[in-house]
């Protein structure tokens, strides 16, 4: 009898444990919270200016490739 009931305390004691654990991981503090945002906001940012310049490079790749079909369309005539 006492070696069933100090299992049972044994799990319980396990199971209460690892619950706050658990739960202290989603409760962040203010302070990581905010650096945790400024962090995903800078990543934001720099993934858009990267998107940015691929669009401006791939704008004057097409440009160039519109001037040089001009030439030869005025050079066939």
């Amino acid at each position: 009898m006492k070696r069933l009931s100090a299992f049972l305390l044994l799990g319980l004691l396990a199971v209460a444990c690892s619950i706050p654990a658990l739960a202290q991981k989603e409760n962040k503090s203010i302070g990581e919270n905010s650096r945790e945002a400024r962090r995903a906001s800078k990543q934001y940012q720099k993934n858009a200016r990267k998107q940015a310049r691929r669009q401006q490079k791939a704008m004057k790749k097409y440009q160039k490739a519109q001037r040089k079909a001009a030439k030869r369309q005025q050079r066939r005539r």
